[in-house]
C-alpha cells in the first residue's frame, strides 16, 4: 500500500495548523517543528503544512505560486455519504475556509469544494459508481 504526502506551503503555520485541526485532521507532533506541521487524515493520507523559507528547500530553481490567484492541483477527498461532505465542508467554512463553487449534485455524485485559509482547493465528494449512468 503506498501513502501520500501532500506538502502545502503556508503563509502562517500556527494558523493554518488550528484550520486543518478544526476540519479533522491530527497534528504529529513527532513530524512538525516551527517549519512544518504533520497533519494525519488517516493511515494512507497525511498533509505537511510548510512555512515557504522551509517550502523552498524542495523546491530547486521554481518558486511559490500564490494559491490565490493560481491552481495547481486540486485535492479530493472522498466521503461515504452526502452527510459526511456536507459535514466536513460545514467545519471548513466554520474554521475560515471559502467555498469555491456551488454544491454539485449529479445524482450519482454529489460533492462541496473549499479554499482552505492559503487558497489551496479541497474537493469533498461522494460517489455511487453503480448509479453512474450509462453511455
Amino acid at each position: 500500500m503506498a501513502k501520500l504526502y501532500i506538502n502545502l506551503p503556508v503563509a502562517d503555520l500556527p494558523r493554518a495548523t488550528a484550520f486543518y485541526e478544526a476540519i479533522g485532521f491530527t497534528k504529529n507532533t513527532d513530524f512538525s517543528n516551527e517549519d512544518a506541521s504533520a497533519m494525519i487524515w488517516d493511515d494512507t493520507l497525511s498533509v505537511m503544512l510548510l512555512t515557504p523559507g522551509f517550502c523552498a528547500n524542495f523546491l530547486g530553481k521554481k518558486t511559490i505560486s500564490d494559491a490565490h490567484t493560481t491552481t495547481e492541483v486540486l485535492n479530493a477527498l472522498q466521503f461515504d455519504s452526502r452527510e459526511a461532505v456536507d459535514t466536513f465542508f460545514n467545519k471548513a467554512i466554520t474554521a475560515g475556509g471559502q467555498k469555491t463553487i456551488e454544491t454539485q449534485d449529479h445524482g450519482f455524485m454529489y460533492g462541496r469544494d473549499f479554499e482552505d485559509l492559503d487558497g489551496h482547493i479541497w474537493e469533498a465528494f461522494w460517489m455511487d459508481a453503480s448509479q453512474m449512468p450509462k453511455e
